[in-house]
């Protein structure tokens, strides 16, 4: 999740200040933190960029090692407070079916979300895993070709959200 304020970027500093976890511990993402805190970093927020890695919670907690039910309550909840983009990455065989986008951008419509975003995969999270000391599990995945994100993009066009490919 990206955090954007009126002023400037929200600093890791106040994250800390605002959930009370040490610099060294601040490895776990914004959205899987306990909501009495999170609530505390959206008072900065004006803007949050949410990104949505997958909607069933056995999917996710296989590929991501954490479930997604704390992230989706904490989704809802963010939603009443500040302004959403959900950021779909989507892996080609993994998320980018027909069926999923709808769901999401009917999750998108739901809560109120402004805008969702499509991003095609790329390899920037190989750093990360080995930054946080976890496998990749996502070798040798791709990207959908561009005819089937076009197609994508307009399912959630479709159903009344705004859309975008890469941002």
């Amino acid at each position: 999740m990206i955090l954007a304020t009126s002023t400037s970027s929200l600093s890791i500093a106040q994250i800390v200040q605002a959930t009370g976890r040490p610099d060294k511990e601040h490895n776990l993402p914004v959205p899987f933190l306990p909501w009495e805190k999170m609530e505390k970093v959206l008072k900065f927020v004006d803007l949050v960029l949410f990104d949505i890695k997958h909607l069933d919670p056995l999917e996710h907690k296989r590929t991501t090692s954490v479930g997604n039910e704390l992230i989706l309550e904490n989704l809802e909840k963010a939603s009443r407070l500040a302004h959403i983009w959900l950021r779909m990455p989507l892996i080609k065989g993994f998320n980018d079916s027909k069926a999923y986008i709808k769901d999401i951008a009917l999750l998108g419509k739901r809560i109120g979300a402004e805008k969702v975003s499509l991003l095609p995969y790329h390899e920037g999270g190989k750093s990360k895993c080995a930054q946080l000391g976890r496998s990749y599990v996502f070798t040798g995945a791709e990207a959908p070709d561009d005819e089937h994100i076009d197609s994508l993009k307009q399912i959630v066009e479709t159903l009344g959200m705004k859309t975008s490919i890469g941002n």
